[in-house]
């Protein structure tokens, strides 16, 4: 009897031992499973690699830095330009008349040969220079130059010059120009010579 009491004791022992294991196991079980959840949250959680905020004095100083760059920037490009505009203008007055001077040597050359030629025929050398005249005259008015007209004109002070007054002429004659004694010339709308006339009085 005392045997089979042992045996059932024994028995129960191993029950216990082997309950103690399993809930051993179990509870490191859960620690792992804890651990490893941790560290996986851990990880998850963003690192906080912001930039620090510039103080108000920094971003002031920042933006002063930035203008101060760009009045320089402006203030050289200014002075660039200054210094080409002063060139351009300086090239400009020296070689001005250069078109001119270009349109008037052909005028030249043919004054060059009139002079060569040899001729004594008087008709021959007018017909030449009437040629040369009208050629002239073309290449004036090619760069804007024309004559002012007086021939039965009124007189007019923005185009006309006095010189004369011719009394007794009618009229009709009155306040117009009887003849005229230097040719006016305008270079586009401006007055370069004003003509000299005689005026009827």
């Amino acid at each position: 009897m005392a045997k089979d009491i042992n045996i059932e004791e024994e028995e129960i022992n191993e029950d216990v031992s082997e309950t103690n294991e399993t809930n051993e196991m179990n509870e490191a079980s859960e620690t792992s499973d804890t651990s490893e959840n941790s560290d996986t949250s851990s990880s998850s959680e963003p690192s906080d690699s912001s930039e620090p905020e510039l103080s108000p004095l920094e971003k002031a100083e920042k933006e002063i830095e930035q203008l101060k760059d760009q009045y320089l920037r402006a203030r050289a490009e200014f002075e660039n330009y200054r210094k080409r505009t002063i060139k351009e203008k300086a090239e400009l007055i020296l070689n001005g008349g250069e078109k001119t001077i270009t349109a008037i040597l052909p005028v030249l050359d043919d004054f060059e040969r009139a002079l060569a030629d040899t001729t004594e025929d008087p008709e021959a050398i007018k017909q030449g220079m009437e040629l040369i005249f009208h050629k002239f005259v073309k290449t004036l008015e090619g760069l804007g130059v024309k004559k002012i007209e007086t021939e039965e004109k009124p007189f007019d002070v923005d185009y006309h010059e006095a010189i004369a007054m011719v009394p007794g002429m009618g009229d009709d004659k009155k306040g117009m120009v009887i003849d005229c004694v230097q040719t006016g010339y305008m270079l586009n709308d401006k007055v370069i010579r004003h003509a000299k006339v005689a005026v009827g009085q």
